[in-house]
């Protein structure tokens, strides 16, 4: 690990100088780590030039917290109390638009001492690897390289800010995000490998889904997009193949044809718009809230706006109807995969901002009003499991399914909306009935297909027209019902 140089930080007095530091010293860090690496694998020798100054640069923020402070509605970017905020970044350059909004209303409303240098913290070297084939085919081991150059060390990486777990009396710097940069490292990467494409093509208006049939949808939206007079640009499917707006549909064919999307275990599909990261990704993440948990814990560190899980649910009251909505105002969490670090006895507060838009886009795009949209589209508590199976459990199950009410069991919304709750990610759940299990209605073949032919793709265009009802509201979508006592200034 590097020494500590106090002369590396200098005050920046603009957002955009700040980045511009972040990013000048980062490439310096990758640049020297890259460069040594290459010249290693070939002879085992560094180059002569080579210096270990590979840290991570560091945001630092001083408040001494003279005068009134501003009294703002705004659920981030606020100075709690007087100290010092730090935090490692990671990849300036893509977080650009993100590290000067935060900065640019911080510096703003607060007095406050703005410096930028270089980190104690050591970049490991997978992480300025690009593809990995190189060190395979070099016959240099992983414990060697190890022993000469900086390695992933995961005690470093946690949620700990996120979660609560930092006593704020006893640090000297506050954290001044939830994620430093080996934390964001880490996930970067994770992106890449479960979802089958660069992690910076992922949008920061995000679908979770848990059936391929709405991947088929999207794609074809997304064509449509293209095709049309839209504000969409490109169109990324797993394995990093764009379709662009401008090509002709033999070109597109082929590459439709090209994408192996089973390669990968949560394929990706990225909707692509003019503004950068306002456009939407879809993510298949399967079943089960493991991959949930999974796929969220990577996805938070990009700060999305929102994410919405669609999916579908099996319905749990004979008044429902195959193809009925449900929009979760309440969650039964009995997935177990987050208890350690997010009891179950701790409430998820719905989004206002987040129910209203669903169940505004539901109406817009089903044609439905009153009493007509009431009886297709279900307000209630969703019942999140664990256990596929969980039917053959029924007598037990029971009596605490009926005291919460429930009126949908699914595998993934509960988690989702806890991770959420725990990363300050805007979320909300519209599912579609598609088996009513204690109701001798169960998933048949031919009843199936005719389901997933009539709903599926209305079902995804509430989901779209959602984020997009939200993306005009990006101010009050940020809830500072998901902000705690201690809670690091950046959102």
């Amino acid at each position: 690990m590097t020494r500590f140089f106090a002369d590396d930080f200098i005050e920046v007095t603009t957002p955009e100088a700040a980045v511009n530091r972040l990013a000048e010293l980062y490439e310096q860090a990758t640049s020297s780590l890259r460069t040594g690496l290459k010249q290693y694998l070939v002879d085992r020798q560094l180059p002569p030039d080579f210096h270990n100054n590979f840290c991570y640069p560091e945001l630092r923020l001083t408040y001494q917290g003279q005068g009134e402070a501003p009294n703002s509605i705004r659920a981030y970017a606020r100075l709690q109390e007087p100290g010092v905020y730090s935090i490692t970044v990671t990849q300036p350059e893509a977080f650009r638009r993100y590290l000067e909004s935060q900065l640019e209303l911080l510096m703003r409303d607060f007095e406050v001492l703005v410096e930028v240098g270089r980190s104690q913290v050591s970049i490991p070297y997978p992480y300025v690897v690009e593809q990995g084939d190189e060190l395979g085919a070099s016959g240099v081991s992983a414990r060697e390289l190890s022993r000469v150059f900086p390695s992933t060390d995961l005690a470093a990486a946690d949620d700990d800010a996120a979660d609560g777990l930092l006593e704020w009396h006893e640090l000297e710097q506050l954290p001044l995000s939830l994620f430093d940069a080996p934390r964001t490292d880490f996930s970067l990467r994770r992106l890449v490998h479960y979802t089958g494409s660069d992690w910076q093509h992922v949008q920061r208006w995000i679908l979770l889904t848990n059936y391929h049939r709405y991947v088929d949808q999207f794609v074809q939206h997304g064509l449509g997009m293209l095709r049309g007079d839209s504000r969409f640009q490109s169109l990324v499917l797993p394995g990093n193949v764009v379709i662009e707006r401008d090509m002709s549909e033999e070109e597109i064919q082929a590459l439709l044809d090209s994408v192996v999307w089973h390669r990968f275990q949560m394929p990706a599909y990225h909707l692509k718009a003019d503004e950068p990261g306002q456009g939407i990704t879809l993510v298949n993440i399967g079943v089960g809230p493991s991959n949930a948990k999974n796929i969220t814990d990577h996805l938070a560190v990009i700060r999305p706006h929102c994410w919405l899980m669609i999916g579908h649910c099996g319905g749990l009251r004979q008044s429902q109807v195959i193809g009925d909505y449900v929009l979760a105002h309440a969650y039964m969490r009995r997935d177990g995969i987050l208890d350690r670090v997010l009891p179950p006895n701790i409430p998820l507060p719905a989004l206002a901002e987040v129910q209203q838009v669903l169940q505004h886009a539901a109406a817009e795009i089903t044609g439905d009003e009153g009493d007509t949209l009431r009886r297709r589209l279900r307000t209630g508590t969703v019942l999140t499991y664990d256990d596929r199976n969980w039917e053959l459990r029924w007598a037990q199950e029971r009596p605490q399914i009926n005291l919460a009410r429930a009126i949908a069991v699914d595998m993934e919304s509960g988690t989702i909306a806890a991770q959420g709750y725990r990363f300050r990610v805007p979320y909300g759940t519209l599912l579609c009935v598609s088996d009513k299990p204690l109701h001798s209605e169960i998933k048949l073949p031919g009843a199936a297909g005719a389901f997933y032919e009539s709903a599926v793709t209305q079902h995804l265009h509430i989901g779209i027209r959602a984020l997009e009802l939200m993306r005009s509201e990006r101010y009050t979508l940020h809830s500072r019902k998901l902000r705690s006592f201690d809670e690091p200034p950046f959102r």
